[in-house]
């Protein structure tokens, strides 16, 4: 069956929602459970970010007592720093691009009236939310939230005795993670399926838009990288409550047997890792997506060399599964083992690299408009080098085993997997509100926004590669108790009052992005001038996105400055034009 008649078909799935309900809570309307998973997200961010300053705080001042709070002890600031890295990672850095943006643009974009599974669409948004209130549930059980870290490495999180918080509170927090990988494995079988059976006649794979391509690419690794997570969580689970050893080998415990024996927590490393580094493409590919789009957008240039684009987005897919060792370097592993993770960790920077050249030779003498969609997006491609510059040492085993569980490493995956990715996340939100909302976000106050997140980033981040190279362990609680951390602890408050400003700007954002909803200023159908199908629609978009037609797409995503053309881009509805790029 063609796509565009598929498309048609699925068109009568179900009717415009008549009550708020079903309008707006358990809604079927790809362009509102985008919305959800965006505000979810929104949420969860700013918890992490509140976990963050107390993390800051006990650091600088490990004897405050705080209003509500109290003391934060070591073992509470191993669990803000265990929520804090899953709440980052899962429900904003993996929600946020794919469930919000993606769930929102793509079928638009692809000439779809919504997602080909609505139903599927609508429970992997409920089951996402249902995680995220199983995770802060940790916060309030007897026990508190776990500490063993975000990576929940056994045998401390197998076992409920190991410490604070690894009782009722580390059960749950297994539990979210499982049924946040539901979610995720029903998102992204939904993504597929749209991606290649819903698009509008014309719009051929190598039509779509990048961002396509980046959530297309993201959807494949979340559904080979999501099933071993949630087999992994399962069997952690077992051992915690029904006394397997798929993880802990037989010890003891204060003279004690535990009960296990045969297990390998090196086995949790490999399933976990397996999972956690394509993570990191999870969370980066729709953010290199949007950059590719939107320097497209500003420089008014055809996008360089789009072939090899999509072919640096898939490489990543393939060769993003084949590098979760180099996590394990200090694991004790063989060295022939370790070479053998090397080689394609080193491997995945050349078509990060070629990603990179691609977007500076967008930029390279275009007609840059400095809106702050564009500033957002070359702020992204400053971090991710900045970022990936750090990455090569990470990957050798003989500098990784110096480097490791230091803030080092802390600094290289905030740089080019957490701040980076947000960077994507706040360039769609200025680019795409227009659509969403219908006016459009203070770009005085987006371009104040900008400026305070990347010189804060920065003034975050750089600094803690000095702390690693200095050997600064990660997750210690205080520093007055260690002797040759003293002469950091100037550096540690610096980075902390950097910290403070930066979060503090996002209140700028929090500002714009809910004052535009009602006080923006109204926007056309097209304020940016761009050439995809989201913008050939009204504003918002109606119920079925294009108003009871089907586009047809007949140029190209990036069709600007084409020669003999009456403006300086060509929308892809437009008819064919004589001289394309």
């Amino acid at each position: 069956m063609a796509t565009h008649e598929f498309a048609a078909k699925e068109s009568q799935a179900h009717a415009a929602p008549q009550g708020f309900v079903r309008k707006y809570v358990f809604s079927l309307d790809h362009k509102i459970i985008g919305l959800q998973y965006y505000f979810l997200a929104l949420a969860a961010v700013f918890v992490g970010m509140f976990l963050s300053v107390l993390m800051r705080i006990h650091l600088i001042w490990p004897t405050a007592v705080l209003p509500f709070l109290g003391e934060i002890k070591p073992e509470t600031y191993l669990s803000l720093v265990t929520m804090h890295g899953t709440i980052m990672v899962f429900f904003v850095l993996t929600t946020a691009p794919q469930g919000g943006f993606g769930n929102y643009v793509l079928p638009i974009q692809i000439g779809a009236p919504d997602m080909a599974f609505p139903v599927l669409n609508m429970l992997s948004f409920w089951v996402t939310f249902l995680a995220f209130l199983t995770l802060i549930a940790s916060f309030f059980v007897i026990g508190g939230a776990p500490l063993h870290g975000w990576t929940g490495y056994p045998p401390l999180s197998a076992l409920r005795s190991s410490g604070p918080g690894e009782g009722l509170g580390a059960d749950l927090w297994i539990a979210s993670i499982a049924v946040f990988c539901i979610g995720a494995l029903l998102g992204s079988l939904n993504f597929i399926t749209t991606t290649l059976d819903m698009r509008a006649r014309g719009m051929t794979l190598m039509r779509m838009p990048l961002t396509c391509w980046a959530w297309f690419c993201t959807a494949i690794i979340g559904l080979l990288a999501f099933g071993v997570l949630l087999s992994a969580g399962i069997l952690l689970l077992m051992d915690r409550n029904l006394g397997t050893s798929f993880y802990l080998p037989l010890g003891t415990i204060n003279g004690q047997l535990t009960g296990h024996k045969g297990g390998s927590p090196l086995l949790w490393q490999h399933l976990f890792w397996f999972f956690g580094h394509p993570e990191v493409y999870i969370a980066i590919l729709p953010a290199m997506g949007v950059c590719s789009h939107l320097l497209s957008v500003g420089s008014r240039k055809p996008v360089f060399s789009y072939k090899t684009i999509v072919l640096a987005l898939l490489s990543i897919v393939v060769l993003g599964f084949g590098v979760w060792g180099h996590h394990m370097f200090v694991s004790g592993m063989s060295p022939y083992s370790g070479y053998a993770f090397s080689i394609p960790t080193m491997a995945i920077t050349v078509p990060s690299a070629v990603l990179t050249f691609a977007w500076l030779a967008t930029l390279w003498r275009g007609n840059i408009r400095f809106t702050t969609p564009s500033l957002f997006g070359i702020g992204f491609v400053s971090l991710f080098v900045a970022g990936g510059v750090s990455g090569p040492f990470l990957a050798q085993p003989a500098l990784d085993i110096q480097l490791h569980d230091t803030y080092f490493v802390i600094a290289h995956f905030h740089l080019i997997m957490a701040v980076a990715a947000i960077f994507g996340i706040f360039a769609a939100t200025y680019h795409w509100f227009p659509k969403m909302f219908g006016r459009l976000m203070s770009e005085s106050l987006g371009r104040w926004h900008f400026f305070v997140t990347l010189i804060g980033t920065y003034a975050i981040f750089v600094p803690m590669h000095y702390l690693g190279i200095a050997g600064h362990p990660r997750r210690y609680s205080q520093l007055t108790e260690v002797d040759f951390l003293h002469d950091l602890i100037p550096l540690q408050k610096f980075i902390t009052y950097a910290a403070f400003v930066t979060i503090a700007g996002q209140l700028i954002f929090l500002f714009n992005l809910f004052w535009s909803m009602f006080r923006g200023k109204k926007a056309s159908d097209n304020p940016w001038e761009a050439t995809t199908l989201e913008w050939t629609t009204s504003t918002p978009p109606p119920h079925d996105n294009f108003g009871g037609r089907t586009p047809v797409v007949n140029n190209g995503p990036y069709e600007y400055s084409v020669p003999g053309a009456p403006r300086d881009y060509v929308m892809q509805s437009d008819p064919a034009t004589a001289a394309t790029h």
